[in-house]
């Protein structure tokens, strides 16, 4: 696994900026990809349990195109998909910066975990690919458990969701 991390700088909070702690390239998180996963900090949702608790603080360096561009240059002969790990706090953004991933790299499929329950409101699912959706419950499991609240969909081209879940479940 490849992993890069930034130091621990904070920038100052600003609308309209999300900043990233580190990336990886994973393969478990998005079935069948191999993965560029970006750690978005400022995270609202603090799960308890949560196995990432110091993305809730606002640290690290800003997320913009000229960062993805540098990120993705480095390994987009070895990747398939682009994952937002995170975002919550600016949903906007994210979805304006997998936009400018989709106009630049359009053979990328692209992934948004968020730890929302639902989506935002006149939030246009079809931006990306795939979208896992819930945020962590201790006492339900991540995505490998039957009683999970987390879900993967995949996003047809018509925008309905479908639960891919399954695929991270063994028999």
């Amino acid at each position: 696994m490849l992993k890069t991390e930034l130091s621990k700088k904070n920038n100052g909070g600003s609308k309209n900026m999300l900043k990233y702690y580190n990336y990886d390239i994973v393969f478990q998180e998005i079935p069948n990809e191999v993965t560029l996963a970006v750690n978005i900090t400022n995270c609202p949702n603090r799960c308890r349990g949560c196995h990432s608790p110091h993305l809730q603080a606002d640290i690290g360096e800003e997320l913009n195109e000229d960062r993805i561009i540098a990120i993705i240059g480095k390994y987009a002969s070895a990747i398939t998909c682009f994952c937002f790990m995170g975002g919550d706090a600016d949903t906007q953004q994210v979805v304006k910066l997998a936009g400018f991933v989709r106009l630049h790299y359009p053979e990328m499929k692209l992934a948004w975990y968020s730890g929302c329950a639902k989506l935002p409101e006149e939030f246009d699912a079809r931006s990306f690919q795939y979208i896992k959706l819930g945020g962590y419950v201790e006492e339900l499991g991540n995505l490998k458990s039957n009683t999970s609240n987390q879900h993967l969909f995949q996003i047809q081209p018509d925008g309905v969701m479908k639960d891919i879940s399954w695929l991270f479940r063994t028999v």
